[in-house]
């Protein structure tokens, strides 16, 4: 076992290394100039139509849904503990990186869910899309399709099932003395409840949980910011000020280089946000609409909310507390940073985010996995997915996981690379259909 673990943990380093972040952030600066820069001049109008709803527009859930589904998967335990690694591994610096990740990656979620809506499918659950039906469809790729999707069901029972369902048991385990068992068999019960509905159920439930869990973060973090308005200014002088020039090491705080800034900030950005990867598509896809566009454009606001801003107020409380330069651990620093401005109520808040926040990404990747699943053995076995799917949430909660962690990310980026090729591609086909969206605005 110990030899298997070290050969996924060399493959994932590899396929995660320099060629692949800039792979990654490389294709949405391309899909930026070519796009005009569309996701600076596009996104208020992007923001108006999250709650604009099509009556007359095929699909099974609201565009408003569909967001929400897809930041429940993407809005998760990298939001706290990601932008801790970065800042501890890559310095203040790393943030700065982390939204270049996020605003270039604005445009490659735009371009994911154009070509979702555009060559989506429609089936006896309903419609289906996601980069295996473009890369099938609009690139006549189905090997290619059938690989992508082979990378996303095994990705969902690891990065979007055991290890959220293990993150919520250790946390709770450790810091309220839960048993895991008992936290595993609560999280079966209510993955279950959910998902069981399918993407209907799904997309009802996200609607009301992800804005509650995103606003509650948000409004505890910026209360801190505001009774502690005047270390604001310090703390984006560290981002930019350490974004091109290193820092010097202090207790436990290893990152002191330029090249360990961008490489944590836009690997963690990139984990945080999904973008590239090809999972948030699969919810766009079911969106209730007749024109890829105007999808496209609300999916791209998923980017902007939870990099630039969930990540944002995660990255200036830590930045504003001491801890990232006392060797605190990333598990425990974000946690301690609240701590320190709210007392218990801080730590309290973490938890509780830590845990909806990792649910959320159960029920979103649950969604991913199935789609996924359907496209390689087909309709008829949906129900077997979704119950092997609730069943090891218990696995998940009540097992040490190193082993699935690195095997996910190693599925993670063998998911990005057939879907970046299929962008890079269809480029024209996402240049083509933005043209016909916003000629007829004016």
């Amino acid at each position: 076992m110990e030899f298997l673990e070290s050969i996924v943990s060399t493959l994932s380093s590899i396929v995660w290394g320099p060629p692949m972040l800039i792979l990654l952030v490389g294709t949405g600066i391309y899909l930026t100039i070519i796009l005009k820069g569309m996701q600076f001049w596009a996104l208020p109008h992007a923001l108006k139509l999250i709650f604009h709803k099509e009556h007359n527009g095929e699909g099974e859930i609201s565009h408003f849904a569909a967001l929400m589904t897809a930041l429940a998967a993407t809005v998760g335990i990298g939001n706290i503990v990601g932008v801790a690694t970065a800042i501890t591994m890559g310095g203040p610096g790393a943030v700065f990186w982390m939204w270049v990740t996020g605003l270039v990656g604005m445009a490659t979620k735009y371009s994911e869910a154009v070509l979702a809506v555009k060559y989506r499918q429609r089936g006896h659950h309903g419609f289906k899309g996601g980069p295996m039906y473009y890369l099938t469809y609009g690139l006549d790729m189905p090997r290619l399709g059938m690989a992508f999707a082979v990378f996303t069901a095994l990705a969902a029972f690891g990065i979007g099932n055991m290890t959220q369902a293990n993150a919520v048991s250790q946390i709770l385990s450790t810091q309220m003395d839960i048993p895991t068992w008992v936290t595993g068999l609560v999280l079966l019960t209510l993955t279950a409840v959910v998902i069981l509905g399918g993407i209907k159920s799904i997309g009802k439930f996200t609607s009301f949980l992800v804005p509650f869990m995103i606003v509650g973060y948000v409004v505890a973090a910026v209360t801190i910011l505001i009774l502690h308005a005047d270390k604001i200014g310090g703390a984006f002088g560290l981002i930019f000020g350490h974004a091109f020039s290193p820092i010097a090491a202090g207790g436990g705080f290893i990152g002191a280089t330029m090249a360990a800034a961008i490489r944590y900030g836009v690997a963690r950005g990139v984990f945080s946000n999904e973008s590239g990867l090809g999972s948030a598509p699969i919810a766009a896809a079911a969106a209730k609409t007749n024109d890829p566009v105007r999808q496209a454009l609300v999916s791209m606001t998923q980017t902007f909310i939870d990099t630039l801003v969930v990540c944002t107020m995660t990255a200036l409380i830590i930045l504003i507390a001491p801890f990232w330069q006392q060797g605190v651990s990333p598990g425990l620093l974000t946690m301690q940073s609240f701590n320190l401005y709210l007392g218990s109520t801080g730590s309290y808040i973490v938890i509780i985010a830590t845990v909806l926040f990792a649910f959320s990404t159960i029920l979103g990747w649950s969604y991913y996995g199935e789609k996924a699943f359907e496209y390689i053995v087909g309709e008829k076995y949906i129900r077997l997915y979704r119950v092997l799917f609730i069943a090891f949430v218990m696995v998940g909660a009540m097992m040490k996981l190193e082993f699935v962690w690195n095997f996910s990310d190693l599925m993670n980026g063998m998911m990005a690379i057939p879907n970046l090729i299929a962008l890079l591609l269809l480029s024209r086909v996402i240049s083509s259909e933005s043209n016909r969206y916003f000629k007829s605005l004016k």
